[in-house]
């Protein structure tokens, strides 16, 4: 979403989103207990749901209504080719046995059908489609964008931008409630609060949230801190990051820290973007980094069926970990020129219409 043929390019989130894909990567290529995977998708759910909400805000502030058709659309040229392609290439894979697998037509559908976080959570991935297991984060969008624009026409147009905000500050404290209920209550599956929407809606929130309240964007000028107080939050906000990924304590763990990663992503967010010149944040916007961001979306759905290619005939070894992040970015690069370049043109022309 975060180009121009959207009308709103920030270079710097491209970077971050880079180094989401990369974070994802690197734990999926054995360094689960080491790298926090999952944050790199916490990272992604922040990310859409700002550009996302700033691009709604937008065309309600100028012309005082959000087309629904518009955004389905662009919803479908942005992300369902890429996605379906790389499900159906695996699924021909898997059906004629050139990559073992135990999918499930059942599975496959839940897939097709963005129901594959629920699917995963109450009968886990073998029926799926091999090395597609990651897809369960955009069934979590998918669900979540069949209703927001709605929900957001409907606050923007009875409360304004400011008090829809606090609105959805509000909802984020009942799904934290809701998670905690959830561990605490009904004893769930940990599988469920990292994966189901109704769980892990609020990471999208919060940036929907930013986009509305206090947008880096189209609210510079308003910020009621100074560069430096905002230094201060930035460092205060890693830190809390840090003690997210090494405190363990399973109520935190599966409950409280897709809450405290979300209010601490709202400082390095809106200092990345207002404040792409210094130096913490000056590599987001080296070329490499940037053009890395512009395939992350193929490289996300591609890059445990590259993994496990490469594992399967070098081991799991550094060498097939480099390999398969050599033939993910091939990939991406390729679906890339080849489709999301084609789609992004469609999305830009009916955007001028």
């Amino acid at each position: 979403m975060n180009d121009k043929s959207e009308g709103l390019y920030i270079p710097s989130l491209d970077g971050i989103r880079a180094s989401a894909a990369f974070i994802v990567f690197v734990s999926h290529a054995g360094s689960e207990g080491v790298i926090p995977g999952l944050f790199g998708v916490t990272v992604f759910f922040f990310l859409s749901g700002y550009l996302i909400t700033t691009l709604l805000r937008i065309e309600y502030e100028r012309y005082k209504q959000i087309s629904l058709r518009k955004f389905y659309l662009r919803r479908i040229f942005r992300i369902l080719p890429p996605m379906y392609i790389v499900l159906a290439m695996m699924a021909i894979l898997a059906v004629t046995g050139v990559v073992p697998s135990k999918m499930t037509w059942d599975g496959l559908l839940a897939q097709f059908a963005h129901l594959s976080n629920y699917y995963q959570i109450f009968f886990g991935e073998t029926g799926i489609a091999p090395d597609t297991g990651a897809m369960w984060s955009l069934a979590v969008e998918e669900h979540f964008y069949l209703l927001f624009p709605l929900c957001l026409i409907l606050l923007l147009r009875r409360f304004g931008r400011r008090r829809a905000a606090i609105i959805l500050t509000g909802v984020c404290i009942l799904v934290l409630a809701w998670r905690c209920a959830l561990v605490q209550g009904f004893k769930v599956d940990p599988m469920y609060t990292r994966a189901a929407t109704d769980a892990r809606l609020d990471s999208i929130l919060f940036g929907c949230i930013m986009a509305l309240g206090m947008n880096p964007m189209l609210d510079a000028k308003s910020s009621v801190m100074s560069d430096r107080q905002w230094a201060v939050v930035l460092a205060l906000a890693v830190v809390a990051l840090v003690l997210s990924f090494v405190y363990r304590e399973p109520l935190f763990r599966e409950a409280i820290r897709y809450s405290v990663q979300g209010v601490a992503l709202f400082p390095v967010f809106y200092c990345a973007v207002r404040f792409p010149h210094w130096s913490v944040f000056r590599w987001t916007e080296w070329r490499a980094v940037r053009s890395f961001g512009l395939i992350s979306y193929t490289f996300y759905l591609c890059h445990q069926m590259s993994l496990k290619r490469a594992e399967h005939y070098l081991g799991n070894t550094l060498g097939s970990s480099i390999i398969g992040f050599v033939a993910a970015v091939a990939f991406s690069i390729l679906m890339y020129l080849l489709v999301e370049k084609r789609m992004a043109d469609w999305r830009r022309r009916l955007q001028a219409r």
